[in-house]
């Protein structure tokens, strides 16, 4: 059955969720590896509820942490997108961009390929201005990939919605605007 893709890049497709996604989301969500900058593994509900507000985003806004594919296997491999974020924040509300990838898709240069299509998309085709990313501070990973999208390091929070003593709450924020993307 052939999937419809708002936009691919080399080896990825870009798409709304479906119910056939649930399973494999959830498995992700419970990993504790993937998981490992999140205080803690999401429930099988809880993503079912993301992949709804997913959804209802991406009807809004015409943007959403899209289901991603891998266009060589046609495989569901998790999400690289946009989502719109309103914390009380100073730079909410805001445009955030980010990736959740299943642990056999990493080092493949998925979340930097999905990411830079995901800037394009913004920036070119919806016409937004500027793009943030925030991690918490130990993520270097997803640091690395927010570096090789061309984005630049702003400041340091404190996420909102971790507790204050956690490790994990002290995070990163990055920024990219239209008019520094690298194609």
């Amino acid at each position: 059955m052939e999937t419809a893709y708002l936009f691919t890049s080399e080896r990825l497709g870009f798409r709304a969720w479906k119910d056939q996604d649930l399973d494999p989301f959830a498995a992700l969500n419970n990993d504790p590896e993937v998981m490992k900058y999140f205080p803690r593994c999401f429930t099988r509900e809880e993503s079912q509820n993301a992949m709804t507000r997913f959804n209802e985003c991406l009807a809004k806004r015409n943007y959403t942490f899209f289901a991603v594919d891998r266009l060589d296997t046609n495989e569901f491999i998790g999400f690289i997108g946009l989502y719109y974020t309103a914390y009380e924040l100073a730079f909410c509300p805001c445009t955030e961009i980010g990736w959740r990838l299943a642990k056999r898709h990493w080092g493949q240069g998925f979340a930097t390929e999905g990411a830079k299509a995901c800037l394009v998309y913004a920036f070119k085709k919806l016409g937004i201005h500027e793009i943030y990313a925030w991690t918490a501070t130990t993520n270097t990973p997803s640091e690395n990939v927010m570096q090789k999208i061309g984005m630049k390091k702003m400041d340091n929070f404190h996420h909102p919605k971790v507790p204050s003593d956690h490790p994990l709450c002290e995070h990163l924020l990055y920024s990219i605007k239209a008019d520094e993307l690298i194609a």
